[in-house]
């Protein structure tokens, strides 16, 4: 037997190399990153190619054996460079810089410099060809005058925006076939959610009105949402302002009706309101008095009563792909057409399905749930047109666009600067009751994931090391959902000049009805426990149809936080200034 050559030891970095070169034979990698290049060294310009966020393969077949494309529809973001992300990494072990009270005070500043693509000039004469090449063409050439901007010394940082043409089209489809919009935004971050230059549109150039939606109000402490409500009507008087609470906690127990029916309550009063601005708008030349009776019934049951009394032959939704122009009638055979816009993960489809009366459309804290828009009529004159939530160009940092929901959170890559951001608002570690690891001499994003993973049990299969980049994306995740005591809000200039003011204003006592909860008491026969505050009581609508893989804020990982109380009481009773 021929005798084998002795074995040589073979260290793991050389084995890299030797993988290395083996890729390098074979061609440029598909799914791996090239490991040759310094990250901190690299001059490569960076990359402006758009990002396809939760693509799917290609359907090749389908019933009716044509081809599909899938992704038509998601969304699309710039990619980021290497160096960026190695700088991501680094950042998240530097220390928090806690943000003082007037920090957290922001206007639209952040939209100053920049639009928002909208339809080009059409003829009715052009074929669909010619629309279709002619707003590629100046789509094309919108974005690449925003890159041009961005590279300018002069302008601030551009966003991350949609850069999906479809979507826009969506957007355009649904502003030409309504008649009154309303526009959606979430009141924790309300001027980062509304472009001015959208209102301007709407106004000055449709010739359209439009009413504010300030949602999620049950999140934000009662004295910002009054100083936000009396800082849109002073910038945009032409422009009303509803509130709406679309998150309320549900009961811990499996038979909370009397939790349904006060939350099904108070988004009738959310939609009562916005009827009365559209009959404000309409007078006589639309009968709006079946919505106004069908808001009155609804008042009057039960969500759960209209949930189960549903039939199938009620609904009339009907989704349309098709965002040809068309030359729409005011009030087209006396129909009033609402339209709902916004940013992703706003509300809208909550929104929707409490002026239905009842669930049409599915919901998910997820961006891009919504792929195109859909008509749906309340009744024979009245219909809503929604519209998928995209994100305008601004100068919002990603960081903060991820705290948004504009971003999802699956799809991050380096997840410490939104967390670092979210740490100089609230204090984590006081929160979340944590020790500061051996490690660290101070708090940093990195250090407070290592502390939450330690907490949680979140560690790696192998080396039993902290899962930082787990906990991190836990953290950012119960911040998305909005649960109780991790809320990050913003507030309008000049807010804490004037704090006394707004907690002694007249509307303060409107706004705290929507943030009422009442608790039930425990059952003392059972050992449930009720500490939790970050709990899966505590979600908000949004969350029934997202993928439970997706979204570990489930009830088991949120024990440590502080204890909240029993009783009625309200929610904001416990926040206090970091």
């Amino acid at each position: 037997m021929p005798q084998q050559r002795r074995k040589l030891p073979f260290s793991g970095k050389k084995k890299k190399d030797q993988l290395l070169q083996k890729r390098n034979t074979k061609g440029p990698p598909k799914y791996l990153r090239s490991t040759q290049e310094s990250y901190e060294d690299s001059d490569a310009p960076e990359t402006t190619a758009p990002r396809k966020l939760m693509e799917q393969p290609f359907n090749r077949g389908g019933a009716g054996g044509r081809n599909k494309n899938v992704n038509r529809y998601n969304l699309q973001f710039t990619q980021e460079s290497k160096k960026e992300l190695e700088l991501m990494k680094l950042e998240g072990f530097k220390p928090l810089d806690v943000l003082t009270p007037a920090q957290r005070e922001i206007d639209a500043a952040y939209f100053e410099h920049f639009d928002f693509p909208v339809r080009p000039p059409w003829s009715s004469d052009s074929t669909k060809e010619q629309l279709d090449r002619s707003e590629n063409r100046y789509f094309k050439e919108y974005v690449d005058e925003l890159l041009r901007q961005k590279q300018s010394v002069d302008s601030r940082e551009l966003s991350l925006f949609e850069l999906n043409l479809e979507t826009w089209r969506q957007l355009w489809r649904v502003l030409e076939f309504s008649d009154v919009l309303l526009i959606i935004v979430d009141v924790r971050f309300a001027t980062l959610m509304f472009p001015p230059s959208l209102y301007d549109y709407i106004i000055k150039t449709l010739k359209k009105h439009a009413i504010v939606v300030f949602n999620k109000v049950d999140l934000v402490a009662p004295e910002a949402v009054v100083a936000w409500r009396h800082y849109f009507n002073e910038r945009y008087p032409e422009l009303p302002v509803v509130l709406f609470a679309s998150y309320t906690a549900r009961s811990r127990k499996a038979g909370g009706r009397g939790r349904g029916r006060l939350t099904h309550r108070r988004s009738m009063e959310g939609v009562y309101n916005i009827y009365r601005e559209c009959q404000r708008y309409v007078q006589q030349e639309v009968n709006l008095s079946e919505w106004e009776q069908k808001i009155r019934d609804d008042m009057r049951h039960d969500e759960l009563e209209l949930m189960d009394n549903i039939e199938e032959g009620e609904l009339k939704i009907s989704s349309s792909i098709d965002t040809t122009p068309v030359q729409q009638e005011k009030y087209h055979n006396g129909v009033l057409t609402i339209g709902c816009i916004g940013y992703p993960n706003v509300g809208k489809s909550s929104l929707i399905n409490a002026l239905k009366g009842r669930k049409v459309v599915s919901v998910s804290r997820t961006p891009g749930h919504t792929k195109h828009f859909q008509t749906i009529f309340l009744t024979e004159k009245v219909r809503l047109c929604d519209c998928p939530g995209l994100v305008f160009p601004s100068s919002t940092p990603k960081s903060l666009q991820v705290l948004l929901g504009s971003f999802p959170i699956s799809q991050l890559q380096v997840p410490y600067r939104s967390l670092k951001l979210l740490a100089e608002h609230i204090n984590l570690p006081q929160l979340f009751r944590l020790h500061l690891p051996e490690d660290y001499d101070e708090w940093s994003a990195v250090a407070i994931s290592d502390a939450w993973a330690y907490k949680r049990g979140f560690l790696t299969a192998k080396a039993a090391r902290p899962d930082r980049y787990r906990a991190a994306n836990h953290i950012l995740r119960m911040c998305l959902a909005g649960q109780q005591q991790l809320v990050l809000q913003f507030y309008p200039p000049g807010f804490d000049k004037q704090r006394e003011t707004w907690l002694q204003h007249p509307e303060l006592a409107e706004v705290i009805k929507y943030q009422q909860v009442e608790l039930e008491e425990p059952d003392s026969e059972t050992n449930e426990d009720t500490s939790s505050v970050c709990s899966d009581t505590a979600g908000s609508d949004e969350e029934e149809d997202e993928d439970s893989s997706n979204d570990e804020t489930n009830a088991d990982d949120d024990e440590g936080v502080e204890e909240q109380p029993s009783r009625s009481r309200n929610v904001f009773t416990l926040l206090e200034d970091d």
